[in-house]
């Protein structure tokens, strides 16, 4: 139990981050899992996860509140004494166009979407360091590369994050950290169920759209598997021709 590695996925208790926190439990880690409102799915991915071997705990705090997070961190530390994977992975979106979004609007996008990755990564970049190891994977999307009508917010948290990648990337790789990120496609989640699916399927060359798993397999990869690949966006949308 004692080499087991520790992993923090925000907003892991249901879609891409629960898919993660399977993959990563899977894998042998025990999952700490974040979580904002959703207190039944977040016990029930804790289960699941507990059934697969992983010694697993849910905790709910806002990932754009410094100070929670920060005591978040010390609680996880004080429990587990480490943290080897950190999945930034919580992200809402309030889409609307441009001309109309509020003020709030665009705040809370950029404070859950792009600040919570400066939150969460500062203190436990820090544990890293003093590990001298760590994988970080944060969920960029299609969106922050190529932009989205009516998702000025939404791309634009994405984009950030693509850039605190690659700049996070140079600055921690001289202490084995390394800092990667995904940049998902159309995946069958609780944001895409409203999208005209068969409009958006014209435009993959796979066909479909994808699953959280196809997502979680690629973090698994980049968190796990690999010791060479840094500063790297990964495009996980079955070839999507914009």
């Amino acid at each position: 139990m004692e080499n087991k590695k520790v992993a923090l996925v925000t907003g892991g208790s249901r879609g891409i981050g629960k898919a993660c926190a399977v993959e990563l439990a899977k894998a042998g880690c025990d999952v700490i899992i974040n979580y904002a409102g959703n207190e039944e799915a977040a016990n029930k991915t804790v289960e699941e996860l507990k059934v697969l071997g992983s010694n697993s705990k849910a905790m709910k705090f806002d990932v754009s509140n410094q100070e929670l997070v920060e005591a978040a961190i010390k609680e996880i530390m004080d429990e587990y004494k480490r943290i080897d994977v950190l999945v930034n992975n919580a992200g809402i979106t309030r889409d609307g166009l441009f001309m109309r979004m509020s003020a709030q609007n665009w705040l809370d996008v950029i404070n859950t979407n792009l600040n919570s990755a400066y939150f969460v990564t500062n203190p436990v970049s820090k544990i890293m360091i003093k590990q001298r190891s760590g994988a970080i994977v944060n969920m960029a999307s299609i969106s922050g590369i190529y932009g989205n009508a009516g998702q000025a917010n939404y791309s634009t948290a994405k984009a950030g994050l693509i850039g605190f990648t690659k700049a996070l990337a140079k600055e921690l790789a001289s202490r084995n950290i390394r800092v990667n990120a995904v940049a998902p496609g159309f995946i069958q989640t609780d944001m895409t169920k409203d999208l005209p699916q068969e409009q958006i399927v014209d435009k993959i060359p796979l066909k479909r759209l994808g699953e959280p798993e196809d997502i979680a397999k690629t973090v698994k990869f980049l968190a796990l598997d690999t010791t060479y690949i840094t500063g790297q966006v990964i495009g996980v949308d079955g070839g999507l021709v914009i």
